[in-house]
């Protein structure tokens, strides 16, 4: 039988990042205690208030087809939300309504590549980046990202790598996995490369309500001398809690958005009213959730850091933003993956290995700030006990 390409082209780029999670998830499920550090999902439920919204367009009849592009009342609020972030118009027809920032980015990369693009983006990476660029058919080119900038891409490290097959730089503001801000005059630096090249940036920026101790987000969306080459992806699943609704979106120009719209309705002929009418309220609501759960991670980032940081070589990165703090195991192993299983059957912790996230995070461990305050101390002690006696 045969297959097409794009199956070789994405194996081993899926779920077998993510075996520290199952294995977690199915010691739980046969009842072990585990602290389970790995998802980063939100840590409390989706607001009842939303929910509510939800059902109540479901027996309203908000059940039947939508269109391509988005439901009128959620391109309204997210043009208002827009409007007030970037201060100027962006009006409704620079958005695309999809199932989640995942599937944004794939719309946007199968937008915009051809097979033998090159797209040029920073390592450590969300795991699944590197399967997103694949299957539209251009290759990943990753650059390092230096904790001595505090794990921020910089322009120059972007402009060693181009070549004449670049066709477009992803950014994540605020970063996953380091939790790293990009500066306004990096994002600028970062756009006029762009410009300069005729090359588009993407911006997955879907962590930008969840900044920590007054840190501030930038949109790469702001300065608008570079308006016209910037797409924007994010979805309400970790700001309002709410990542089984699967609601995001896409904002570029609107001849992005015309140009894309097609192949948006190849995927999915439209998202579900019901679901849009629910985005819609929490897109016009004040970010109250998000900045509350910013402040709880925060918090459990500075416990990490007065447990671990120094404990037998090792080095805790704190994050800007997100929902995750960094630990440093280099001085005790660099194969992150099985210090982590061996955590995992020793001390009935949970975290994520770096070398999921990329080459350069080899030697690292991802640490999900959403179990309790309790919950992260405890884990602090095992780790820091596993940690002091650790053979490899």
């Amino acid at each position: 039988m045969q297959y097409a390409d794009v199956t070789n082209r994405l194996a081993g780029l899926g779920s077998d990042k993510w075996v520290l999670s199952a294995a977690a998830n199915a010691r739980i499920r046969a009842g072990e205690a585990i602290i389970n550090l790995t998802i980063g999902e939100p840590d409390v439920p989706t607001p009842d208030s939303l929910i509510q919204s939800a059902i109540a367009a479901m027996g309203a009849g908000r059940t039947g087809y939508s269109n391509g592009r988005g439901e009128p009342a959620l391109l309204a609020a997210l043009s208002d939300k827009y409007t007030t972030l970037t201060g100027r118009p962006i009006g409704i027809d620079r958005f695309l309504c999809l199932p989640g920032t995942q599937t944004s980015l794939y719309l946007v990369l199968q937008a915009l590549c051809d097979p033998g693009c090159e797209v040029i983006l920073g390592d450590p990476m969300y795991a699944t980046y590197e399967g997103l660029i694949r299957a539209s058919g251009a290759m990943p080119v990753p650059v390092s990202l230096d904790p001595a900038h505090a794990f921020r891409l910089q322009a120059a490290g972007i402009a060693a790598a181009i070549t004449p097959a670049t066709r477009a730089i992803l950014l994540n503001t605020p970063h996953n996995p380091t939790g790293a801000i990009l500066r306004p005059a990096e994002l600028d630096a970062i756009c006029a490369l762009a410009a300069e090249h005729d090359l588009w940036v993407i911006s997955d920026e879907v962590y930008g309500n969840l900044t920590h101790d007054g840190a501030v987000f930038t949109s790469a969306l702001s300065n608008q001398a570079f308006e016209d080459r910037v797409i924007v992806t994010a979805s309400i699943s970790k700001s309002h809690a709410a990542p089984g609704f699967r609601s995001g979106w896409v904002c570029a120009s609107a001849d992005f958005c015309t140009r894309a719209l097609p192949l948006s309705e190849t995927m999915l002929f439209g998202s579900q009213p019901f679901i849009a009418d629910m985005t819609a309220a929490a897109v016009a609501s004040p970010p109250d959730l998000a900045t509350a759960m910013a402040a709880r991670m925060a918090q459990r980032a500075s416990i990490i850091h007065a447990a671990l940081d120094g404990v037998a070589g090792l080095h805790v990165h704190k994050p800007e933003a997100g929902m995750f703090a960094l630990l440093d195991i280099r001085a005790l192993s660099n194969d992150s993956q099985a210090f982590a299983l061996a955590l995992l059957d020793a001390e009935a912790v949970a975290v994520m290995p770096g070398a999921s996230f990329g080459k350069a995070f080899e030697g690292w461990l991802r640490l999900a700030l959403n179990a309790s305050d309790d919950a992260t101390r405890e884990a602090c002690t095992r780790i820091k006990r596993f940690a002091e006696s650790y053979q490899p």
